[in-house]
Order: C-alpha cells, then sequence, then structure tokens
C-alpha cells in the first residue's frame, strides 16, 4: 500500500489503481494538434472538495463511489475517447499529435484520516492537496504517459476529494469543464442526470486551429498577409515578450556565469519562491469598484468584473515590485478564439482555443495611468482578437519554442469565472471548492467564481515573498 505524507498531517494510502478503457473499444484514429495544443503538454490539477452531509444521507462506501467514478468515466470515454489516448511524435515533423489507441485513464482509490474540516480554508493552497492526486512516474517515452488520472479519497470526517489531473494538450478551460461535467453526470450516483455527453456532444477535430488550413483559403488574403510580414511581429502578445526577454538580456553585464544563471533559471523555475495565495473579492467591493471607475469617465464607461480586476491587479502587482520607471511592463491574458474564426469554431470544440491578449507601458505610465485607461487598454487589446491575429498566433508558435527566462514584468491572467468547476456533482452535489494546484507558472493569476457568493471572485496567483505583503496592501487597500 503506497502512501504519502505532506506536512504534519496524517498520510494518505492508496487502496486500489486500475486503469480504464473505452466501452466499448474504439477503432483507433490518428487526431492531428494545432500549435495551441503543443505550448503545453502537461497534465492539470484540480481537487474537488466533497464535505460530508449534514443530513441523514451518507455517502455510498469508497468502494461503491470507486466504481461508480469507473463505470462513469467508461461511459463518457464513448464521446471523450481521446482522453484514453496517448500523445506521440510525429515521425515526418517530431511535433505532438494525439493517438486515440484507448490507452485508458488510470484512477486510484485512496483512504485518509484527515478530516475536511482541519484543512482550514480550502480557498488557500495547501501542501497536503498533493497528495489527494494521482502523479503518474515520469517515463522517458511520454507516448506512455497517461493523459487523465484521476483519484477518489475517502476523508477521516466521511467526506471525499476528487483529484483529476487532464493533460493541457486534450483541453483547454471551457472543454475540462465540460469533460468533467459529462464525467459527473454519467456517475451512477443516485439523482445525476444520465445523457450529458449526448446533450453536449464534443467535437475533438482542431479544424480551422490546424496550421496549414489558412493557408488553403483563396480570397481572404490572410496567406499573403502571412508571408509578406513577420508573423511574430503581428502578434502583440509574442512581441511583447521579445521586448520583455531583449529587458531581460540588457540587464545581464556579460559575464559567463550571469549567462549561465538565466540559462539555468530559464530551464527550471524554482516554484519554491512562490507562495500561492487567494484573496476573495466580494460582489459588492467589485461593483463599488467598477462604479468608481464608471463615475471617473468622462464617457461614463461601462466595464467589466474582469476588466476592473484585471487592471488593479496589473498595477498594484507592478507597484509592488518597486520597478524603475523605464521599465517595460506587460499585462497578458487569455482570450477565448471560439467565437472569433472566420468561421467560428463549433460550439462544443474540445481542443485549446485560447490566445493571449496583451498591454504593454513602462511602469511610469501604468503608475500615471487611471483605472479607467487601463480598462479601456484591456478592451482594445481583447478586442484586436481577430481572425487574423488568430492565425498569426498559431503560424509565430511554428518557430522553435524555448522556455521563457523568469520576467518579473509580465503579469499573466487567465479567466475560470465562466468555469464554474464547483459545480461538477461527482456525489450528487456541488463541491465545497475545486482547488486548482500548482500550475507550471506559478505566477499566473486564475480569477475563479466564488463558490459562496453569486458575483463574488477567488483569486489565485502566485507572488515571491518579499513583495508578498506589499502587494496584499496596494490590491486591497485601493480595491475599497
Amino acid at each position: 500500500m503506497a502512501t504519502h505524507q505532506h506536512g504534519n498531517y496524517p498520510p494518505v494510502s492508496i487502496t486500489n489503481t486500475v486503469c480504464v478503457y473505452p466501452k466499448p473499444s474504439r477503432p483507433h484514429k490518428l487526431l492531428p494538434l494545432s500549435n495551441l495544443d503543443r505550448q503545453c503538454p502537461m497534465l492539470m490539477y484540480l481537487v474537488f472538495f466533497y464535505k460530508p452531509s449534514h443530513s441523514h444521507t451518507q455517502y455510498p462506501s469508497l468502494g461503491s463511489v470507486f466504481n461508480c467514478l469507473k463505470s462513469g468515466l467508461e461511459e463518457t470515454f464513448s464521446a471523450w475517447y481521446p482522453a484514453a489516448g496517448r500523445l506521440r511524435a510525429n515521425p515526418s515533423d517530431g511535433k505532438l499529435d494525439l493517438w486515440c489507441n484507448n490507452g485508458g485513464a488510470i484512477l486510484v482509490e485512496a483512504v485518509t484520516q484527515v478530516k475536511i474540516s482541519e484543512l482550514g480554508d480550502l480557498s488557500q493552497y495547501n501542501e497536503f492537496f498533493e497528495g489527494l492526486v494521482f502523479k503518474p512516474v515520469c517515463s522517458d517515452n511520454f507516448s506512455e504517459m497517461p493523459l487523465l488520472v484521476a483519484q477518489v479519497t475517502r476523508f477521516g470526517c466521511g467526506g471525499y476529494s476528487v483529484g483529476v489531473g487532464t493533460s493541457h494538450s486534450l483541453f483547454d478551460g471551457p472543454a475540462s469543464f465540460n469533460f468533467l461535467s459529462a464525467w459527473a453526470a454519467n456517475t451512477p450516483m443516485s439523482g445525476n442526470i444520465r445523457g450529458h455527453e449526448q446533450q453536449h456532444k464534443p467535437v475533438h477535430e482542431r479544424g480551422t486551429l490546424l496550421l496549414g488550413h489558412f493557408q488553403t483559403q483563396k480570397g481572404k488574403g490572410i496567406a499573403r498577409t502571412l508571408q509578406n510580414s513577420n508573423p511574430m511581429m503581428m502578434v502583440a502578445a509574442i512581441a511583447h515578450l521579445y521586448q520583455l526577454i531583449k529587458q531581460a538580456a540588457m540587464d545581464l553585464d556579460g559575464k559567463f556565469a550571469k549567462r549561465t544563471q538565466l540559462i539555468s533559471e530559464a530551464g527550471c523555475p524554482n516554484q519554491e519562491n512562490f507562495a500561492l495565495k487567494t484573496l476573495h473579492l466580494s460582489a459588492a467591493m467589485i461593483e463599488n469598484f467598477r462604479r468608481k471607475i464608471s463615475s471617473a469617465s468622462r464617457t461614463g464607461i461601462s466595464c467589466s468584473s474582469f476588466e476592473v480586476v484585471a487592471a488593479h491587479l496589473w498595477k498594484a502587482r507592478t507597484k509592488a515590485l518597486g520597478l524603475k520607471n523605464e521599465r517595460l511592463v506587460c499585462l497578458q491574458f487569455a482570450v477565448d478564439t471560439r467565437n472569433k474564426l472566420v468561421p467560428p469554431l463549433p460550439k462544443n470544440f474540445s481542443g485549446n482555443a485560447y490566445v493571449l491578449a496583451s498591454v504593454a507601458l513602462t511602469a511610469a505610465e501604468l503608475e500615471e495611468e487611471s483605472h479607467e485607461a487601463i480598462v479601456e487598454k484591456i478592451r482594445e487589446a481583447k478586442n484586436s482578437i481577430s481572425n487574423n491575429y488568430v492565425q498569426a498566433y498559431i503560424n509565430a508558435l511554428e518557430s522553435s519554442q524555448a522556455t521563457l527566462p523568469p520576467l518579473k514584468e509580465l503579469t499573466i491572467v487567465s479567466d475560470w469565472t465562466r468555469m464554474p468547476f464547483h459545480r461538477v456533482k461527482f456525489l450528487n452535489q456541488e463541491a465545497a471548492y475545486a482547488s486548482p494546484l500548482v500550475p507550471p507558472l506559478p505566477q499566473v493569476a486564475y480569477f475563479m467564481q466564488s463558490p459562496t457568493e453569486s458575483g463574488g471572485i477567488d483569486m489565485r496567483i502566485g507572488l515571491h515573498p518579499q513583495i508578498f505583503n506589499a502587494f496584499c496592501h496596494y490590491f486591497l487597500t485601493n480595491f475599497q
């Protein structure tokens, strides 16, 4: 029996591990991936917490829950079959594609004597959460690695967690939410509504996002435009990244030791230098701040919750860093392109469809600009995401990819507020909380729906300890 122990908590003990396959098996199929899918072929983890019921109705036994999740996943694979596949390198160019080969997913059963109440505020990251997910041993042959892993853990109080890891090459946020919702709906717990996957049948073919698609389009000029231009400079997000990298390189004094240090840091970013913090923004706080910005605007600008929080986050984080006035600073945020492409992607597209929009200023300009001016720049960047932008973005990713060096001047935001993961009912009720684990870039800020207040936002962000207090002060004090 394998065990995992984190901190002073009792261990988590694995009691059963199985491989779950599609039923019935499907014909093998190669699914070409887009460059958006290939950016981050890593497992992304979410842990769903289900507290023990206060009513007389108790959760089923661990074995029963495990078997229900297993049979539900087998059924879900009938429509979401790529999740049971494996990544493999295309022999012609070495790029990753998806081999739908019924390779299966890993499902793990575990127990712990810890009570969920002993974990405190579930919205705050806890190292103990890392023991609530299954992490496959890295293999030299990545084509053997599962693209989906899950672990159900029964707590000493009778509550459960379901920790799920999905490859980012499979799904982006909305697709992941749809997959998890389909699995939960197909899990034969009492009261669940079956057939979610039939109502929302996913579309897995990458279609217009494949590199060669736009090159075959006639009369739209996109191929000719890309041939005569540098696609990296056509994409604001990538152009701004190059400016930040150039700025970081100029900081070096040319000594070999410092260059070696930069390369080392780029290859192995030290996640231990970041502390994950979740800040709770109530609906009232957000609405008051929106009104303050609108009243200060000459045009009576109406702004979204995302725009005001992102603008304030950028200003507060940059100020906490204490950067020199002339430093270039950049805000980048993910934009869903499903309705930006011509023609639009299918409604239930299951792949990665997000690109980054970008705004860049000097630190002095950002400090001097009003919140309403920053909101307007965010809106302009969002509206700049067009069919041409997306195709240029995909084309730019065709260049050799290198790991980015640490860029403290870069603020990145991922908006999850339209993906209410806490509503995924694996155990016939909403989760008390759905907590993401440490992401590949821990400094990314995630905006998540509050499970306890409509309109509220939980903002999870990774911060260096030396700016932690300053950031919280600038962000919360000025957000009132």
